[in-house]
């Protein structure tokens, strides 16, 4: 298995796809790409349609996969807010790669079985395939489209990312094969001898304690702990510092443990929601999230500060598991809200991916939302870095 991650910064779209297609000829030195994921950035809209032609006419006939982004990613650099072309390709010995488009209509209802799903993408869940997924934000019902596949193939690792650069329906650029979507989903799945783990960070730190939902209605948060949610975060603002106090007026999130039988949460272990309605009248919440009575939830600010020391937990995390050294590529799928808008910087997802796990091919985008998985299963996600690390398979003494 080997992999090669470029990116080009050139104004010209055909020098930028030039320049991307001559480092990975140059590196993988007579090996075919297998697949070639690209992510042009939306300086180049107006010839979106010219690009699976060009890396033909440089690279041959190989699976072709990627979609549009506002600010993009590649060769360990974050390109944003100007023309950036990136791209990676494999050379993949021993693995089968099934490439699939699917529309809302398309997918199977809540009460078919697994097989519908199976014979949706032409993929059997028995030899456990790894997905990435690119979807268009204003056409696809993402959530869905994750909850089948998790039923579907509940031993699959799932990353991906949501299009950007586009303000409407249409805009966004979907790229599989020689085809050129702007509506729906699509897909890679990998078999054979590839496996595919998954770092998600979302970027938040917990604040007051762990509590139980005691009432809810739908996506309304009506007790906590039998208070108002009102009267518990009146509890927690007085124990804050002067700089969470300020945090709290425009960062606070609710956590949501997926597990219901996690009775000690850490990183990673939270499902982070926004807020997104306040009812000063009652004491009540709304969340983007449906909740259930019984689960367990914790409050978390989000800063600049907070999201480094998360990712980085994250990563020392997956560490943890030996299998992190056989590493050979990743795809960075990164949320419009970080980056320099959130760091003041450029390149610290990036750099601090290199920093844990080391000098491999890097490659994503800037996405309008982020798939991965919490727990057991697979969600999107918003102001997250969602890392899919690509590495052979091997089996556990």
């Amino acid at each position: 298995m080997k992999w090669v991650s470029s990116v080009s910064e050139n104004h010209s779209l055909r020098e930028a796809i030039a320049e991307c297609c001559y480092q990975v000829s140059k590196t993988l030195d007579g090996l075919k790409a297998d697949v070639i994921m690209i992510f042009p950035s939306s300086h180049y809209e107006l010839e979106y349609e010219l690009v699976p032609d060009l890396i033909r006419l440089e690279l041959g006939g190989s699976i072709i996969f990627g979609c549009s982004g506002s600010s993009v990613i590649g060769a360990g650099r974050e390109v944003e807010f100007k023309p950036g072309f990136a791209m990676m390709a494999g050379s993949l010995p021993n693995v089968e790669i099934t490439s699939f488009h699917i529309e809302n209509n398309d997918m199977p209802d809540g009460d078919d079985p697994p097989s519908s799903w199976e014979n949706l993408i032409d993929v059997k869940s028995e030899k456990c395939p790894s997905f990435v997924i690119l979807a268009d934000p204003f056409s696809m019902q993402v959530g869905q489209l994750l909850m089948g596949l998790d039923f579907a193939f509940p031993d699959s690792s799932m990353i991906g990312g949501l299009a950007s650069g586009g303000r409407m329906h249409g805009e966004n650029a979907l790229y599989m094969n020689g085809n050129i979507y702007r509506s729906g989903a699509i897909g890679l799945a990998f078999q054979g001898d590839l496996a595919l783990d998954t770092v998600v960070a979302q970027g938040c730190r917990p604040i007051g304690s762990v509590m139980q939902v005691t009432m809810c209605e739908g996506n309304e948060l009506l007790e906590l702990n039998e208070q108002t949610p009102f009267e518990i975060l009146k509890e927690i603002f007085s124990l804050l510092s002067a700089r969470d106090r300020e945090l709290i007026q425009h960062s606070l999130f609710l956590g949501v443990v997926m597990d219901e039988l996690n009775n000690d949460p850490q990183f990673g272990d939270f499902l982070i929601r926004n807020i997104v309605g306040i009812d000063p009248r009652t004491g009540t919440l709304k969340i983007s999230e449906l909740l259930k009575e019984g689960q367990t939830v914790q409050f978390h600010l989000r800063d600049a500060e907070t999201s480094s020391k998360d990712l980085n937990s994250m990563l020392t995390r997956y560490k943890r598991d030996d299998l992190w050294e056989s590493a050979s590529s990743v795809l960075l799928f990164q949320c419009l809200g970080r980056g320099s808008y959130l760091y003041g910087k450029p390149n610290h997802d990036t750099r601090a991916f290199k920093d844990s796990i080391g000098e491999i091919p890097v490659a994503g985008f800037f996405c309008n939302g982020e798939i991965g998985p919490v727990g057991e299963y697979t969600y999107l996600h918003a102001y997250t870095s969602a890392y899919g690390i690509f590495r052979p398979k091997k089996q556990r003494g």
